[in-house]
């Protein structure tokens, strides 16, 4: 891989032992359901997703006017250089695709100047409040389908090669030019042989160049293929889509951890009949239909699965790890400072619901009493001062959000 000369000003060894800066920013209400916002084009988000959503592209222009980067170049390049950061490297040198993973020191980056590569950071939005804060904007659709906020840093003429995605994604453009084409086209054959999958006969069908505060929506299995036009920055909003083969995998095994299935619980297997054999390596037919029996007899509830769904959609990914404080203050002296300055959800807490429970970074919770306060902190990922002194003497509320907050799950103090 090329080296990168010392055209860019950041400084290797800082970069390798800091952080970009992230300014403090107050979690962002999305639009509601039947108000038209300009990030929709000036549709309400129930009228996007009755007409758009997984069913065709929309063109938005200056769906988020005067948009800034959620990180500048510099910042960017450091994150990318951070251990617990997915970042790829894809070059497009003498027409032959490579792909490296990171973490990248800067000077392990091509320069700038070098045309056709991409970095590309995964999740930015668990380590930048700026880059949660935009995937906040988005949250018209269920936090349970919304996945992450990936940056694209692009040189000129930077692209992935023409692809598709098995998820729904907003293409943001937020620093620069970038072409994209797309197709609509049932041919989804990759070329062979490449570490990154690039269709091999991609078709397209429309084109538009988008320039900082363009978008572009684009359901799952529309091909597409974006170009930098100069330097510029992506931010990519993508969706979770896991397959029937996973959901079934992990809701089994989550059915056998709790002990729900049906039938002789934890009982071993028994075969009191079993003759002696002349073929031991031959599978005993009894074997199959007694091992078929017992997985005929699995069964399971409509809040077997809601439970499933809510441990297993808010379990963070493997990657993230939490920041308790280094000094964090006792109950008393917690309530005393949310009553304040109020508490906000850390950047990387998952916080769903349903009627009946509360799931938080893969855990259930049954708090009847906190219902209409842990609604409210789940939705706006925040809460007033004035709104927690309300709930203050509720001493099992107060005494489950302190044990947030001393878990690194919440931060005292709202964001401004």
């Amino acid at each position: 891989m090329p080296r990168r000369p010392t055209d860019h000003p950041a400084d290797a060894a800082s970069a390798r032992n800091s952080s970009p800066a992230s300014k403090p920013v107050r979690p962002v209400l999305p639009p509601s359901p039947d108000t038209p916002t300009a990030l929709l084009g000036d549709l309400t988000p129930s009228q996007f997703m009755r007409r758009y959503w997984q069913k065709k592209p929309l063109l938005i222009r200056q769906a988020i006017p005067k948009v800034e980067a959620p990180l500048s170049r510099d910042e960017f390049f450091e994150l990318a250089d951070q251990e617990e950061v997915e970042a790829r490297l894809i070059t497009h040198f003498r027409n032959k695709w490579q792909l490296e993973h990171g973490p990248f020191a800067p000077d392990e980056l091509p320069s700038v100047k070098q045309r056709a590569w991409t970095l590309l950071v995964q999740g930015v939005d668990l380590h930048d409040d700026r880059a949660r804060a935009l995937l906040d904007r988005f949250r018209f659709v269920p936090d349970a389908r919304l996945d992450d906020l990936m940056i694209s840093y692009a040189s000129d003429g930077g692209g992935v090669g023409p692809h598709f995605d098995s998820y729904d994604v907003f293409l943001l453009q937020v620093k620069g030019k970038r072409r994209w084409r797309i197709s609509s086209q049932k041919d989804l054959t990759l070329q062979p042989g490449l570490p990154l999958k690039v269709l091999q006969n991609f078709e397209p069908e429309e084109e538009w160049l988008l320039e900082p505060g363009d978008m572009l929506y684009l359901p799952p299995h529309i091909a597409h293929d974006g170009i930098a036009e100069g330097e510029c920055m992506t931010c990519s909003i993508g969706f979770r889509a896991p397959s029937a083969s996973e959901l079934t995998a992990q809701f089994l095994y989550h059915l056998a951890e709790r002990g729900e299935s049906a039938g002789k619980r934890g009982a071993l297997y028994r075969d009191p009949q079993q003759p002696a054999v002349d073929r031991p390596a031959e599978l005993p037919a009894a074997l199959v239909d007694r091992v078929g029996a017992i997985l005929a007899d699995i069964k399971w509830k409509e809040q077997d699965i809601a439970t499933f769904l809510g441990t297993y959609l808010s379990e963070p990914k493997p990657s993230v790890v939490f920041d308790p404080p280094e000094r964090p203050l006792n109950e008393a002296r917690f309530i005393g400072q949310a009553s304040k300055s109020g508490l906000r959800l850390d950047r990387k807490t998952n916080l769903l619901y349903n009627r009946r429970f509360f799931f938080v970074n893969g855990e259930e919770i049954s708090l009847d009493s906190a219902k209409k306060w842990l609604f409210d902190l789940a939705d706006r990922r925040c809460m007033s001062a004035k709104r927690f002194v309300t709930l203050s003497h509720d001493s099992p509320v107060t005494a489950l959000l302190h044990e947030w907050y001393c878990a690194g799950w919440i931060q005292v103090g709202e964001l401004v």
